[in-house]
């Protein structure tokens, strides 16, 4: 397999996946907490750095400045810094619970910037115990998180270089703690009807869309993939021939197998292609602008 494109399997690294998984909520929490809200919820997003995950600068609501919340993944610690130099570092290890991380986290927020109250329920997961109270989730193989950053950060670098070059509106590459993924959310300007009156729902799909990501797996799917969707639509839109990516009826998605991708001469190609192809399909069937749809493969060309 080439290198730095390790195996990712859910059904191989549960605990560690679901314990790193809580971690990031309480980041998001915190970024819900104290980011000036955006369009579609993008307040509320990480970012996947050269670190692990991060918030961007989060405004300290005492006014000394901003802090950023950090997951390490390489020092395996959760990090908090403000730009005036002050830090605190809080360790990830082996049997040390979530709710005993999250609460030497908020901790350390309030040393730096004043106290700061999170909404501690979990969101998108099938466990409901609050953030700070979680004794469940203990379990953290550093090993484990290494091969889940370094695809991770595979899965990015695909996404950045599919986004690159669209003229329209579109997001970073997003890291999502709800579901645990990456994702580009690639616009067309059109407004669209939500998929439901749900908060996230409600706030997040009232654009029209077509999204292309990446996540390790959950109880649903046990095996990472690289995933895409449109929305809103149509009826056509699950009959594309994206082989070796399949239609997923139960999630609304194509799917992209990990395995698949890690299998290919050209592991970057075939991800890129995929993101490619289903986009081109979503924008022909969603009777998107055609020169947005053209400008993410590339034409015209970027300004050099």
């Amino acid at each position: 397999m080439p290198s730095g494109w390790p195996a990712v399997a859910y059904d191989q690294w549960q605990a560690t996946c679901d314990t790193l998984h809580a971690h990031t909520q309480v980041l998001g929490k915190l970024a819900v907490a104290l980011a000036p809200p955006e369009l579609q919820l993008l307040h509320a997003a990480l970012r996947l750095t050269a670190r692990g995950w991060e918030t961007l600068l989060l405004p300290a609501p005492d006014g000394s400045g901003a802090l950023v919340v950090a997951l390490d993944l390489r020092a395996h610690e959760a990090v908090v810094e403000h730009t005036d130099g002050r830090s605190a570092r809080i360790p990830l290890a082996p049997h040390r619970a979530v709710g005993e991380v999250t609460r030497d986290v908020l901790a350390a927020v309030g040393s730096l910037v004043g106290p700061v109250t999170i909404n501690p329920t979990p969101q998108e997961v099938p466990w409901s115990v609050p953030l700070d109270e979680d004794d469940e989730h203990v379990s953290y193989d550093e090993q484990q998180v290494a091969d889940y950053f370094a695809a991770a950060t595979q899965a990015a670098l695909v996404l950045a270089a599919f986004r690159a070059p669209y003229r329209g509106r579109s997001t970073p590459v997003l890291a999502w703690w709800g579901a645990f993924d990456l994702a580009v959310d690639l616009f067309s300007g059109l407004p669209a009807e939500p998929p439901s009156a749900g908060f996230i729902q409600r706030n997040s799909g009232d654009a029209q869309t077509a999204a292309v990501g990446w996540w390790p797996g959950d109880a649903r799917h046990p095996t990472a993939a690289f995933y895409a969707y449109a929305h809103p639509a149509t009826a056509d839109f699950p009959r594309a021939d994206v082989a070796p990516a399949r239609w997923d009826d139960a999630l609304g998605e194509y799917l992209l197998e990990w395995d698949d991708v890690r299998a290919a001469p050209d592991p970057r190609a075939v991800a890129l292609e995929f993101a490619r192809s289903v986009f081109r399909h979503a924008c022909a069937v969603c009777e998107w602008d055609q020169a947005l749809a053209d400008s993410a493969d590339g034409r015209p060309p970027p300004v050099s």
